[in-house]
């Protein structure tokens, strides 16, 4: 029988292995009819975490917390497992062609993250049981673009790698980008969870790539996820097992000694990574923005966050219909976009830079 939501067992406490492991679990009834629905309930029933039914992922009721931020919190710390039934993939410019749904939301608290608003009022976690209805669906749109190469993002919202341990549905999906002789997968992740994606049948047709940052973003603005060494070490493993490597450096923040700051996280890569990595190496620059809404959520939900968003100090750039957010001043952008880029070449001659955004 489902526990309420109000009861928070002992068997919740996971910090030792730091994999996310929820408070609180709702469950679609459609999930139950698949293999994996069936087997993480009777995993969270086993382990007497409160589960409770839900008509949709799309609308759950019922998380307790008597303020907004406890309400977020507890969110954060609840697993919602259905069916994804919309199947028409989201563009992903300019990282892929298509963004490839295996889950939406993540455990982690950085500040400054774009899922603010584009999940605000849905930040709990969500899973997706039928993984083959997506998988094939992808194949279409490989079959579509023949005989050009598609790229899918597995990470546009989500970070997969974390709840890997949950569904393994990221492996799944990376074996069979593996066996598409024109279909690619790509994903990016804050945690150092890898080791049961190190052997999957890759064929090199996945870019494994991390989002790193200077140690003053990581430490004021990234709260749950793994360390610098500890995504370093996992980069060096990835790199062991024959994937394709990238770094997303996101965002980049002007921050009092951002120069050296930077410049520091590119020697430490450059000191620490094997020379597997070295071989097919990308980079990604992103620099921080926000928009009013995430701004409004953010403070909301991190009232002593240190994130600067001063928009009498940034410049308003318009995006696809009719919105748009707050960058850096081209003075300030392209001072970032150039020293990144200057050192990135030093360090890394063979590297590629893919975009700067």
């Amino acid at each position: 029988m489902a526990t309420t939501l109000t009861e928070k067992p002992e068997t919740v406490a996971n910090k030792e292995s730091k994999l996310f492991l929820p408070d609180f679990v709702f469950f679609e009834p459609d999930a139950l009819h698949y293999p994996l629905g069936k087997e993480l309930y009777q995993r969270y029933q086993e382990q007497g975490i409160p589960i409770r039914m839900t008509t949709s992922h799309n609308q759950v009721r019922g998380i307790p917390g008597e303020t907004d931020v406890e309400q977020y919190r507890n969110a954060k710390r609840t697993l919602v497992v259905g069916v994804r039934k919309t199947l028409k993939f989201e563009q992903s410019k300019p990282s892929a062609e298509y963004a490839i749904p295996l889950a939406t939301g993540c455990a982690a608290h950085c500040h400054y993250c774009y899922l603010n608003t584009n999940i605000g009022t849905k930040p709990y976690i969500r899973v997706y049981v039928n993984t083959d209805d997506i998988l094939r669906q992808a194949e279409a749109y490989i079959r579509e673009r023949e005989p050009e190469i598609t790229r899918f993002e597995a990470a546009c919202t989500s970070d997969p790698v974390s709840i890997e341990h949950i569904t393994g549905n990221l492996r799944r999906a990376i074996e069979f980008m593996g066996k598409q002789p024109l279909g690619r997968l790509r994903f990016v992740t804050k945690f150092h969870h890898v080791d049961s994606l190190l052997d999957a049948a890759h064929n090199k047709h996945t870019r494994f790539r991390f989002s790193m940052n200077a140690d003053y973003v990581i430490k004021h603005f990234e709260p749950g996820t793994s360390t610098f060494a500890q995504r370093l070490e996992a980069a060096g493993k990835v790199a062991e097992a024959g994937y394709p490597l990238g770094f997303i450096l996101a965002p980049l923040y002007w921050f009092e000694g951002w120069e050296e700051g930077y410049t520091d996280l590119l020697e430490r890569l450059r000191e620490q990574l094997v020379p597997e990595a070295m071989e097919d190496l990308t980079f990604e620059l992103i620099q921080h923005r926000f928009t009013k809404v995430a701004k409004k959520l953010i403070q909301q939900r991190y009232p002593k966050t240190k994130l600067e968003m001063n928009e009498e100090e940034r410049k308003y750039k318009w995006g696809k219909y009719g919105k748009g957010k707050y960058v850096y001043p081209d003075v300030q952008a392209k001072a970032l976009r150039e020293h990144l880029e200057k050192e990135i070449t030093r360090l890394f001659p063979q590297a590629k830079i893919e975009y700067f955004t």
